[in-house]
Order: structure tokens, then C-alpha cells, then sequence
């Protein structure tokens, strides 16, 4: 059979890693020959489908994720033998998603994804005066590659500030206090993400020049999340913000050997939540500067 399918995919973004996706499609399918009917002129099965799927995001690197779920959904599928025979049946099927995702930018991704689809075994009757005809399909495979771009239309509000010391007390005139280093630097980062914003780097790189201009001799970065996923998960997307913070600094032209990197998962919120809450300030790395 020869196929054209049209289709829509809605993302909602629930619990880090997971999210659930609906998708609908439209396939048309040009029927070349019926088995047991000679001389057959053929026919078309024109379907739609509606699954529901469930996908887990897999961090490859920074800016890239590997998508891996299943969905179930029905078929609706109507049939024409290409004479006088027409009918219409509904079935169930199942779906298996494999994909890839770039962040083109904060709130853009790229993505390819294939589907592989199966649909049991449609049965159509054509009921003629005295007899009925009956057709009926083998199970129906499908597989789908699609490339585009997924934009997020509500993003997490994202804050970046640097946290300065308490005031320092300033000495009698006509003496002028010395300026006072800075201490602590914070990044915040969004959902489930570890790459740094524009406003992030300019954050490191306040970081990176007072601690060449106040002769830091150490730096320890601590990476956070939020309660939304598992502590495992969490643990490994503090790790992972914090690392991307360090090697911001190196190439701020700070040695690395002067930078420790660790990450604290969920166990040090800055604002404390329940389980499950989307909190954009304990999405965070802190930079000390000793």
C-alpha cells in the first residue's frame, strides 16, 4: 500500500524526566490489490489515530537529550473496495518513540523522533442483496520520522543575581574603607536544564574577575534542584549545573585545579517546598569565592 500521513503532537512538560505527549495523525492508504477478488480495481483505507504516550528525557550532554517512550491509543479507519463496497472500523494500537532533542536556545528545541506504530487487524463487510462481502487487514505497521522544532510557550521564570557580603563598616575619615570582595556568586538555571543563559554567563564572569582581581585562591561551586523528580535524578542535574558553571570559569581563564565542582541534589533548598514544586530559586549554583 502506498501511505501519506499528516499529523499534530502536543507536549505538556510535567515531572522531571517524565512528560506525557498526545498525538493525532491522518494516513492515507492506496489499496493495490484485494486478495480473492480478481480483477480487483483496488480501493483506498483512509485512518486517523489518537494515541496517548508517556516519554522519558535521557541528558546526553548539555544541550542535548534522548527521548524514550511508548503511547496506546484506537485507529479509525474507513474503507472503499473502489466499486460499491464502504466501510469503517476502530481498533487498537501501540507505538514505540525513540527521539533526539537540541536546545537551539532556552526556550527552542530541535528535535527528530521516530515512531513505530502497529494497529490490530481491521474487518470491513459489504452487504449486497443475498450475500456479504468481508474484508479484513493483516496488522498494521507504521513507522514515522519526523524532524522540527519544539517551542516552549510558557517558560520558567528564570532568575540570575549575585550575592554580595553584609555591608562592611567603614573607618573614620579622612581614611577610606578598602573595597570590600565579594564573596558568593548564584546562577539559576531553568526546568530541567544545565546550560548556562546569556545572563548566566554574565553572572560566571563577574565570578571569574573578582576572583583574579581579589586574588582568590580558591573557588567552590555547589550545584541545586528543585523537588520535581527523583533525588537520583536530581543529585545528577546538580552535578551536571555545577560542572557546566566550572567550565565556564576555566574559560574565563581561571585554573582549573583551583575550582572544586560538587552538586547537592535537593538536599539544600533555598526556598523550601514540598515534594514535586517547580521553584526557579533552587534551580541554582552557588560560586564562593575563598
Amino acid at each position: 500500500m502506498l501511505a501519506f500521513e499528516f499529523g499534530a503532537w502536543v507536549g505538556l512538560i510535567g515531572a522531571e524526566p517524565f512528560w506525557p505527549w498526545r498525538d493525532g495523525s491522518y494516513r492515507h492508504n492506496e489499496i493495490g490489490a484485494i486478495n480473492g477478488v480478481p480483477n480487483a480495481p483496488g480501493g483506498e483505507i483512509n485512518s486517523a489515530s489518537l494515541m496517548v504516550n508517556a516519554l522519558y528525557d535521557i541528558p546526553v550532554t548539555d544541550r542535548m537529550t534522548l527521548s524514550l517512550g511508548a503511547g496506546a491509543g484506537a485507529v479509525h479507519a474507513e474503507f472503499d473496495d473502489g466499486t460499491i463496497d464502504q466501510d469503517e472500523d476502530t481498533s487498537f494500537a501501540y507505538q514505540g518513540i525513540a527521539g533526539l532533542n537540541y536546545a537551539v536556545s532556552s526556550r527552542m528545541d530541535l528535535t527528530m523522533n521516530y515512531r513505530y506504530l502497529r494497529s490490530d487487524t481491521a474487518e470491513f463487510q459489504g452487504r449486497h442483496l443475498g450475500h456479504t462481502d468481508f474484508y479484513d487487514t493483516e496488522d498494521v505497521q507504521n513507522h514515522t520520522l519526523t524532524i522540527g522544532l519544539r517551542y516552549d510557550l510558557y517558560p520558567d521564570q528564570e532568575r540570575v543575581a549575585a550575592v554580595m557580603p553584609p555591608m562592611v563598616e567603614a573607618s573614620p575619615p579622612p581614611l577610606s574603607p578598602a573595597p570590600a570582595a565579594p564573596k558568593q556568586f548564584i546562577v539559576f538555571f531553568g526546568f530541567n536544564k544545565s546550560d548556562l543563559t546569556v545572563e548566566a554567563q554574565g553572572v560566571v564572569a563577574d565570578a571569574a574577575a573578582a576572583a583574579k582581581q581579589f586574588g582568590s585562591t580558591s573557588i567552590v561551586v555547589v550545584g541545586h534542584a528543585d523537588t520535581v523528580g527523583s533525588p537520583q535524578y536530581n543529585q545528577r542535574l546538580s552535578e551536571r549545573r555545577s560542572n557546566t558553571v566550572r567550565k565556564e570559569l576555566v574559560g574565563q581563564g581561571i585554573e582549573a585545579n583551583k575550582i572544586a565542582a560538587s552538586g547537592q541534589g535537593e538536599t539544600e533548598l533555598l526556598v523550601q517546598t514540598g515534594n514535586n514544586v517547580k521553584e526557579p530559586q533552587n534551580r541554582r549554583a552557588s560560586i564562593d569565592l575563598q
